[in-house]
């Protein structure tokens, strides 16, 4: 009898060997290869069956597409794009004890009221997901729970003609397939349990929503093809200490893949934040040096945060750089753009930058708000406290525009901001929203503003 040939595969980036290594050739991670048994090949010099030929339809269809379905959690449906399409397969990541069960448990509980839904867990016995159900005050709705591992068990329940329309599975990285010899959680029992789930949930027409692990770099667990496979991909992101979580769209099929969800993490369970600017802001103190309020858009929202930076001596050879929130190559770039072009003396002082509130701030439109910041603190004067900041900043010192200007300006409006301090705009006809716009075409502009103290530690 032949010896079965085995395989190592990187549980990293999913890459094949047949020997063991410490380091991955094609990611370079390092003790990421484990072994697995490689499934036994068709015999060969049998040919390929002849398949059956392919029907082609147009893109216009005759019926009208199904409607989506809402959990009624209205940041939720705004992620998701309007809503879950039917026969969709969506992934949610996150750290772990971020929220992501206790989000996706009150949306079935909600879902549950219209539609048949399943909950299968296998991180938890059933009991368990019932006290967090009674904790969040959800216990009795009609929700079907099961704590199970096994795909072929959970195929067999989604195949069935009285089968649920939704299905949360928490998580995939416990799934397992029982042809494969490899421990669940690899890249093989991942990609193979994944594939099975998705194909069964589209063909019955379900919404099949997968919980995944990440790694100590935030990303999903498990081979990348993972993400490829399904329809959306979705970001359950927070700090511990902050009582706000954001829900981000990084690809969605049906909808934008730049929206955001903001939610409160409080003793009842997660509760939805309709006005996300209102919360960022609501301990923010005008009268302090080193602040700033940025205005900016996640996807479709505006969003107005406050930028905060500190500028100390550094008793150190080289000054430190710390960011939360924000990209630090970015903030070397405004240091550099400072000292280069408006004679901004930065360098031998440490910096400290942190966006309030846990939010990421991803758009390059925060480059003129951090700068704000940066100047107020070195200076001590603060920044107009009825004021919003907002421009991207170019290598030469220009300010320039960004998009969806409209939108930032009406949300400062309608929180009570009068001063706008942006990039210039060309055209006649702009919307300001009521706000007093101070328009900036280089950045030096923005020093005089800062010119009424004396330069050194920032008071306040």
């Amino acid at each position: 009898m032949a010896k079965p040939t085995t395989r190592y595969a990187c549980q990293s980036c999913g890459a094949s060997f047949p020997k063991w290594a410490g380091r991955c050739d094609a990611c370079g991670e390092w003790n990421t290869l484990v072994e697995e048994a490689v499934p036994d090949a068709a015999p060969k010099g049998l040919g390929v069956a002849k398949g059956r030929r392919i029907e082609f339809v147009g893109l216009t269809g005759a019926g009208a597409a199904p409607p989506r379905r809402l959990t009624r959690i209205a940041e939720l449906d705004r992620v998701c794009g309007g809503g879950m399409v039917p026969g969709s397969a969506l992934l949610v990541g996150g750290d772990p004890g971020i929220g992501k069960s206790t989000l996706l448990l009150q949306a079935t509980a909600r879902l549950a009221q219209e539609h048949r839904v399943a909950y299968v867990s296998g991180e938890e016995a059933v009991d368990q997901v019932r006290l967090r159900a009674r904790r969040l005050g959800v216990a009795e709705a009609p929700v079907a729970l099961a704590s199970a591992t096994s795909v072929r068990d959970v195929v067999a329940a989604l195949d069935a003609a009285d089968g649920p329309e939704i299905v949360v599975i928490d998580s995939i990285q416990t799934m397992y397939v029982d042809t494969l010899d490899s421990a669940p959680g690899t890249v093989a029992q991942v990609r193979a349990s994944a594939q099975e789930l998705i194909r069964v949930a589209k063909r019955r027409g379900v919404v099949l929503i997968l919980v995944g692990h990440v790694t100590k770099e935030g990303m999903i667990a498990g081979p990348r093809v993972l993400e490829h496979m399904v329809d959306t991909v979705l970001y359950f992101e927070g700090d511990r200490g902050h009582q706000f979580r954001i829900l981000r769209a990084v690809k969605n099929r049906f909808g934008p893949t730049d929206e955001i969800g903001v939610f409160e993490m409080t003793d009842g369970g997660l509760s939805e934040v309709s006005n996300p600017s209102a919360l960022f802001l609501a301990d923010r103190r005008g009268d302090v040096s080193g602040a700033a309020v940025f205005a900016g858009m996640e996807g479709t929202r505006p969003v107005l945060v406050e930028v905060q930076a500190l500028v100390a001596p550094s008793p150190l050879g080289t000054p430190r750089r710390a960011v939360v929130g924000w990209d630090s190559a970015r903030l070397a770039m405004v240091l550099a753009v400072l000292e280069a072009r408006c004679g901004v003396a930065i360098g031998a002082n440490d910096v400290y930058l942190n966006v309030a509130g846990g939010l990421r701030v991803t758009e390059p439109a925060a480059d003129l708000a951090v700068a704000a910041a940066l100047v107020s603190s070195l200076t001590g004067e603060p920044v107009p406290a009825d004021a919003v900041v907002f421009g991207e900043i170019g290598l030469s010192g220009e300010v320039r525009g960004v998009g969806q200007t409209d939108p930032r300006l009406k949300e400062a409006a309608k929180l009570g901001f009068a001063t706008a301090l942006m990039p210039a705009r060309a055209g006649a006809g702009r919307g300001d929203g009521g706000l007093r716009t101070v328009e900036l075409r280089r950045l030096g502009e923005l020093l005089p503003l800062f010119q009424q103290g004396e330069p050194g530690p920032g008071r306040g």
